[in-house]
């Protein structure tokens, strides 16, 4: 367990160049709580434990604002960066080293049974207000844009951005995610369609211009 907690600790220390001391993580980052919460409450969920895991579940929540069904599987090194909004359902499965930001939802697309909510691979970052849905698969070295909603499977080592979540970019191997330089697809497919329309007006406007000039090659020929 305290090697668990020492891995934590030294997790937000390499993923958070705000975190100062060992005493401001603990007292002051929700993500930490969580996931701590989580490993207790999920512990006592697969030793079937009835009402006890979600009562932690529901209390962590509370104070913390991040919703992590005791059912949901997660990794090594996991860590929510700010935490507020996320949330992650019960059959989820995350590996190790993912990282989350504000508001993710790891969530399902329905009222199905069985296996409903993602499996996100290995070193996955995911943007603050992403949206990944239903039983798919994200590879691993992926990084989803924030604001993204990927409805789905994302093969490894590549880059998702847009409603619905498109793969913009795919790298040998992994990489920061770094918003700035994140492709727009739909911003591009509108600047390729503006270029046509431009090409299209201009030669209407050729076109126009010949058929005006005809009748007086008409005339200058007679």
């Amino acid at each position: 367990m305290f090697r668990a907690i020492r891995e934590q600790l030294d997790t937000i220390f390499r993923e958070d160049p705000a975190a100062k001391s060992i005493l401001e993580i603990v007292l002051c980052y929700p993500g930490f709580h969580a996931i701590l919460a989580h490993r207790l409450a999920h512990r006592l969920y697969r030793w079937r434990v009835p009402l006890a895991p979600r009562l932690i579940s529901q209390i962590s929540r509370f104070f913390t604002g991040i919703e992590i069904h005791p059912g949901a599987t997660i990794g090594r090194r996991f860590f929510i960066d700010h935490g507020s909004g996320v949330v992650i359902g019960e059959t989820s499965e995350i590996g190790d080293d993912v990282l989350l930001y504000q508001g993710v939802t790891l969530g399902g697309t329905g009222n199905e049974r069985g296996k409903r909510h993602p499996t996100i691979g290995n070193s996955v970052v995911i943007g603050s207000g992403a949206k990944v849905l239903g039983n798919i698969r994200i590879g691993d070295n992926v990084k989803i844009g924030a604001g993204s909603v990927v409805v789905h499977a994302v093969p490894d080592n590549s880059t998702v951005v847009g409603v619905p979540g498109r793969v913009v970019r795919v790298r040998p191997e992994g990489g920061p995610l770094e918003h700035g330089r994140l492709p727009d697809p739909e911003g591009q497919a509108i600047d390729d369609l503006a270029r046509r329309v431009a090409e299209l007006e201009g030669l209407l406007r050729q076109l126009i211009a010949d058929h005006e000039s005809e009748p007086q090659r008409k005339t200058s020929a007679r």
